[in-house]
């Protein structure tokens, strides 16, 4: 097991569980809310094969990494991220962030800028900006997060039962792309998370990104299923495809929030036709449907 030391609570050092496995150019993983670095394990092997080398890690508070009751906001998430980055040496690489890990990805280039990183993917993340405010009227009403933060510390196992339904639309795809022995991994994960993330995190949906996403420069790949119920496509990736230049947006048909597990092949396709291709900043926008 391989961790990063990022910080203190009190005497208490914060260690960050990662990955690092294969050769080739990087790709750092950031996986989303409340799962852990395991949940790419779909993607994980297509990219060795493909010749990347793929680091993953745990965010803060959950799957193998410490649990501390601090830095549960994007600038905390980022300067994780770049400690592990820095801790690595990493040149050239691609950041690739799904959901809550979309955020750390613009969150990253927009306060490190994008020297050492090559191309930037979007996983039915969370940018733009979710919540609805005076000069932003296309977001979610805030008693959306008020409500699940409610639910959250309320009773968290339950909560974690009824949002797994809409991270995988159980309703339509189970049995038939996400089995209940899955989902009940999901939840196993979720259930072992730190108490005070698993609440922390959920303010932080609402982050405003313009500002970070107006500074990405590098290609960037953003995917988003038309049928996520956690992320609305309205609200998170059709919106963030405009705003960066030259970006590339494959809508998943069918696709709940976690796209990355029910339609593997189709974001695995993409992400694989995505990093074969030169990586000049300020490429042509071009927009694929999938």
């Amino acid at each position: 097991m391989s961790y990063i030391d990022v910080g203190k609570e009190n005497s208490t050092s914060t260690h960050l569980y990662y990955e690092d496995h294969g050769s080739g150019q990087p790709v750092v993983l950031i996986h989303g809310y409340p799962l852990s670095s395991a949940s790419w394990e779909k993607q994980v092997p297509v990219l060795l094969k493909a010749g990347y080398r793929v680091i993953a890690y745990d965010r803060r508070g959950f799957g193998k990494s410490s649990q501390p009751t601090t830095g549960y906001n994007y600038n905390t998430f980022a300067e994780d991220l770049h400690k592990l980055v820095s801790h690595l040496k990493l040149r050239d690489f691609v950041l690739a962030g799904f959901s809550m890990g979309g955020g750390e990805v613009v969150r990253y280039i927009g306060k490190y800028g994008s020297k050492d990183v090559n191309k930037a993917v979007i996983i039915d993340g969370v940018p733009p900006h979710l919540i609805k405010t005076a000069d932003d009227p296309e977001g979610l009403d805030a008693s959306v997060f008020e409500g699940i933060e409610k639910a959250v510390a309320a009773d968290r196992y339950a909560f974690f039962t009824e949002f797994f339904k809409n991270f995988y639309n159980t309703d339509v795809n189970l049995g038939k792309r996400v089995s209940e022995q899955a989902v009940q991994a999901s939840w196993n994960v979720a259930a072992i998370a730190s108490a005070s993330a698993s609440l922390a995190c959920v303010p932080t949906w609402h982050e405003d990104f313009r500002a970070d996403v107006a500074k990405i420069d590098v290609p960037t790949l953003v995917i988003h299923g038309d049928s996520d119920r956690i992320v609305p496509f309205a609200s998170g990736g059709q919106r963030t495809a405009k705003l960066i230049p030259g970006a590339e947006l494959v809508v998943i048909k069918g696709g709940p929030h976690n796209v990355a597990w029910t339609h593997a092949d189709e974001v695995n396709g993409a992400l694989l036709n995505f990093l074969a291709k030169p990586s000049a900043k300020a490429a042509p926008k071009k927009k694929a449907v999938a």
